[in-house]
């Protein structure tokens, strides 16, 4: 039995990058073994144990035949006489492809058969073998890698096996599980841009979000967009995203935000009147087809209707930054709307030249939203009440109380807060 760390990694270590979780293989073992030795069989499909001390995953070395479309029509054949370059053969990248001893003594101990320290000194993003062609969900790695490892190119003999594999129809087998899961992972790396540009020249981006796809060539009024196209504009505002460090609900609201541009009728273009309704509407649809989690798609509803709205609100009177803040449901959720103003702030800064531009519309809106906090709406219902007011006239006159002390706020701070 021989013990080899695998996987990523062996590939974060050659990197110089923190390395958090190991995965081992283990060559020439049977699964009963493996259970004499203590280990706690976990795998479903193939044969996987945790080490009873670490917890970490050992799997023994396999070989994957293809047996039907997408990621799940494999035979899976595991046996003591599986070689570690016949496992290392079925992974999907090179630099994920090098397999150390478990001793860690990297001078003897390194196996590379695929050459993956040389694909990561030269920076490329290669493919082990043909066998990468049998998943599909290989194309959203690659693209989830590039956005990791934002100076890695990938090879071109892997994109064009890419854009073979869109052509051929694997991509519309994905299950839509399997997606978000890559595409949620690559919104929260480096340059997620990075991963929808890969997408977008093998051909998958059209295929898994046409609504995304199709904002390239979209022309927005330069005015207001220095960097006129769409589909950049999105590129860059998910790239100020993660230089701001948001979660994954801002990632996925600023990726939604303006899917209604690429529905403009053509003879309106440049402006994009009433987007905003449009663009909630898309992503119903993309997120019911993904099954989009509940907070990143309610996030997402709120900054696709409302940002044009937050983006204005210095103009506001009192009583319409209160009714912004209504519709944002912002007085019960204000840890959301706190997403949703940093998700307006990435949208703004993410155009050409206004990068460093300062968004003072967040702060203003979170100190107003305070100020509307400080309003005792018990009190003015308990008052009601004692009038012989109720049902919707006690909502009004919490929302006219809510009016009243923004524009003494207002008043004393100026209309720019």
């Amino acid at each position: 039995m021989q013990i080899y760390m695998v996987g990523g990694a062996v590939r974060d270590k050659l990197l110089g990058r923190p390395v958090n979780d190991h995965d081992w293989v283990v060559v020439g073992a049977t699964p009963e073994q493996m259970l004499a030795l203590g280990y706690l069989p976990v795998g479903r499909d193939f044969p996987v144990f945790l080490h009873p001390e670490t917890r970490e995953e050992y799997a023994l070395a396999r070989t994957e035949r293809k047996s039907g479309r997408g990621y799940r029509g494999f035979v899976v054949h595991s046996a003591p006489d599986v070689t570690l370059e016949e496992d290392l053969s079925r992974r999907d990248l090179t630099i994920n492809a090098i397999a150390e001893n478990a001793d860690g003594k990297r001078a003897e101990g390194i196996f590379d058969p695929y050459s993956g320290a040389q694909d990561i000194e030269a920076r490329v993003l290669r493919h082990v073998t043909d066998a990468f062609r049998e998943d599909p969900v290989r194309i959203l790695r690659v693209a989830r890698f590039a956005a990791r490892f934002t100076d890695f190119t990938v090879a071109p003999e892997t994109m064009q096996l890419m854009r073979e594999m869109v052509e051929h129809g694997e991509v519309d087998h994905l299950v839509p599980e399997r997606v978000w899961q890559e595409l949620a992972r690559g919104l929260m790396e480096e340059k997620p841009s990075r991963m929808f540009e890969v997408l977008r020249d093998c051909g998958a981006l059209a295929v898994l979000l046409p609504e995304v796809a199709r904002l390239w060539g979209v022309p927005q009024r330069a005015d207001y967009h220095p960097e006129v196209d769409t589909g950049v504009h999105l590129m860059m505002v998910l790239d100020m995203a993660a230089r701001l460090n948001a979660p994954l609900t801002v990632r996925f609201a600023c990726l939604a935000h303006d899917l209604g541009k690429g529905t403009t009728p053509a003879d309106v273009l440049p402006r994009h009147i009433g987007h905003e309704e449009r663009s909630a509407e898309l992503l119903k649809d993309v997120a019911e087809r993904l099954r989009v989690p509940v907070d990143c798609r309610e996030t997402a509803d709120v900054v696709a209707r409302e940002h044009g709205h937050v983006h204005r609100s210095t103009d506001f009177s009192a009583a319409a930054l209160v009714r912004l803040l209504e519709r944002c449901d912002a007085i019960r959720k204000p840890a959301r709307f706190a997403e949703i103003l940093l998700a307006c702030e990435c949208d703004a800064r993410g155009r050409l030249g206004l990068e460093e531009s300062a968004y003072p519309q967040r702060q203003r809106l979170a100190h107003v939203l305070a100020v509307v906090q400080s309003v005792a709406t018990r009190d003015i219902a308990a008052k009601a009440a004692a009038q012989g007011i109720a049902g919707p006239q006690v909502g009004a006159l919490i929302h006219q109380a809510r009016v009243e002390v923004v524009a003494q706020w207002l008043h004393h701070h100026g209309t720019q807060g």
